[in-house]
């Protein structure tokens, strides 16, 4: 997505570690009219895919997927960090390394909101080494659903998390994929 990419290079910074911050309108301050932009883009990926729910990650996957559970008209479920009193004991769980925080959560879905009717987009802001990924497709395939593909705003081509998901037979689409970036320069991997 061209526009995307020109608003990574526009409005991104590399910090070390190569974390791309992109906090001011992706996944902290969220622009929504953008967000809606990719979930059109997303619609258009998966239109056909019968997709009837939207399945992210707490916190930065639900802008994005909220503003494509609109374009979808489908429910958008999150898997919630920590147990909280909202939620009975009945859930799907798994733990899930955290490649930017640099620890494990143990996510939970309430299985009240996900079964085997369902057919599932798996969205989030960012793909690196798949980590939230396979735990959100762990979830899904516990809850008997069926995974119609991922989505992701921005992948790290560069490290092998999509390659990897992609070649245990799920359909991964990519928005903005990055082949290489440093503070000085970010290139993207061609179509």
């Amino acid at each position: 997505m061209h526009l995307l990419e020109q608003r990574i290079l526009r409005d991104g910074k590399v910090l070390e570690g190569n974390v791309l911050k992109v906090d001011g309108f992706l996944n902290h301050c969220i622009d929504p009219a953008f967000s809606l932009e990719m979930g059109k883009e997303f619609y258009r990926l998966y239109k056909d895919s019968g997709v009837n729910k939207i399945l992210t990650i707490e916190a930065s996957g639900i802008g994005l997927a909220c503003m494509t559970g609109l374009v979808f008209n489908c429910s958008v479920l999150f898997a919630k960090k920590r147990a909280s009193k909202n939620i009975s004991n009945d859930v799907y769980c798994y733990e899930i390394p955290s490649y930017t925080h640099g620890n494990t959560n143990t996510v939970v879905v309430s299985r009240e909101y996900l079964g085997p009717e369902d057919r599932v987009l798996i969205l989030d802001d960012f793909l690196a080494t798949g980590a939230a990924l396979d735990g959100l497709i762990h979830i899904a395939l516990q809850a008997k659903s069926t995974v119609v593909g991922c989505g992701v705003a921005i992948e790290k081509a560069f490290q092998d998390g999509g390659e990897r998901i992609r070649r245990q037979g799920y359909r991964v689409e990519s928005l903005a994929r990055i082949s290489f970036m440093s503070p000085q320069e970010i290139r993207f991997a061609p179509d």
